[in-house]
């Protein structure tokens, strides 16, 4: 016995019934709610289209005032959020406090000063190659 793997003992014929007619009264009453629900929309769309025609004119440019306003307060508030983030992010990097990415804005910096004075340098050369070549 202890090679044989475990093995489920087969489930009394009344269990299964008991589980069949449980799921099919489920199912069943989900089913008749779905139709109900499908039965109630088209109702109330019925009901409701003629008042949505009659009163469009009033109420589209009411939705999109609405749409807009809501639009509007979200974008204030996020560039409101962000300005507050950036300004917070600037007074950590002066006072010296490290925030994240400091090491990164330090590197840029350096790469572009060092760019800079590069560029200077040549153009301080080609100005002298240029002053010799007419001064000949």
């Amino acid at each position: 016995m202890a090679d044989q793997p475990h093995q489920r003992s087969p489930e009394p014929r009344s269990h299964q019934v008991v589980k069949a007619a449980t799921a099919v009264t489920a199912g069943g009453s989900l089913l008749v709610l779905s139709g109900l629900t499908l039965a109630g929309t088209v109702i109330a769309l019925t009901i409701a289209t003629p008042l949505f025609v009659i009163f469009s004119p009033v109420l589209v440019p009411a939705v999109i005032a609405v749409a807009l306003l809501i639009t509007g307060f979200l974008a204030s508030g996020g560039f409101g959020v962000a300005a507050i983030t950036v300004l917070s992010w600037i007074y950590r990097y002066v006072t010296g406090r490290h925030p994240p990415g400091a090491d990164k804005l330090d590197q840029a910096r350096m790469k572009l000063a060092g760019k800079a004075r590069e560029m200077k340098e040549k153009a301080e050369q080609y100005g002298q190659q240029v002053a010799g070549s007419q001064g000949s």
